[in-house]
């Protein structure tokens, strides 16, 4: 089972990176197929999402193309909401949230396909830190509850605020590494974690999410970027709506 879970691991970072978002959306069902219970299986897909993307932000900073002005503020919320959204999710019911969820990542998925600025070349520069802010403490709040990375908020709101795609997936495979590892901590202090199999899923995710970095800025540009990102928050939308029926 161990290797299996390294293989779906690596390929679903390579996948996942490619729009600077964690891939615990999607390892933590397959976990949960495996057998593993949910319980487990979101402190180790949050300390994936933390050492994936780490590779990847390192490989961005590295070659100089991540904003960290405009990362900051979605950083220090999304980092504290984290801790909130998981000692949340004992109490509020996962199902309530999962629904909501399921129809904003529709909305953004479909946002991504569909919406356009109008002029594609031209792309937001400033830091709006009112606004940023509020998208960190939103992204942050439902990685805790959900187990996940907040990629899947901070991506189409920054898309729908005119900054570049490419910007985009480097500023969220940032900010995700922070309000993943708070969330991982929190679960940690009010519960077990298997790390046999932490190490396993985050070391094959390290590999995969460095790789698929490389691909996404060296061979895509940023419209493709877009459908990418697109593509997968429809996954991801379907992914965890099947989990409703």
């Amino acid at each position: 089972m161990e290797y299996y879970l390294a293989a779906i691991s690596f390929f679903a970072a390579l996948i996942f990176s490619l729009g600077g978002i964690g891939a615990a959306i999607i390892l933590i069902p397959i976990m949960y197929a495996f057998g593993i219970p949910i319980s487990v299986a979101k402190p180790v897909g949050l300390f994936y999402n933390t050492i994936s993307l780490t590779g990847a932000s390192i490989n961005n900073i590295e070659n100089k193309r991540l904003d960290f002005k405009l990362g900051i503020p979605l950083i220090i919320f999304s980092f504290l909401f984290a801790i909130v959204g998981a000692y949340l999710s004992k109490y509020i019911a996962s199902r309530i949230v999962l629904m909501l969820f399921v129809l904003f990542l529709l909305f953004s998925g479909l946002m991504f396909l569909f919406f356009k600025k109008k002029n594609e070349t031209e792309y937001r520069e400033d830091v709006p830190y009112s606004p940023l802010s509020f998208i960190g403490a939103g992204a942050g709040l439902l990685s805790g509850l959900l187990g996940i990375g907040g990629g899947g908020i901070i991506s189409p709101l920054l898309l729908m605020m005119g900054f570049n795609p490419k910007k985009i997936t480097a500023i969220t495979a940032f900010v995700v590494p922070f309000s993943s590892l708070s969330g991982f901590l929190t679960y940690w202090s009010i519960g077990a974690v298997d790390w046999e199999l932490l190490v396993i899923t985050s070391l094959a995710g390290l590999a995969g999410a460095t790789l698929g970095t490389i691909i996404m800025q060296n061979r895509l540009n940023p419209k493709m970027v877009k459908k990418i990102l697109a593509i997968i928050l429809l996954i991801m939308a379907v992914k965890m709506g099947l989990k409703l029926f």
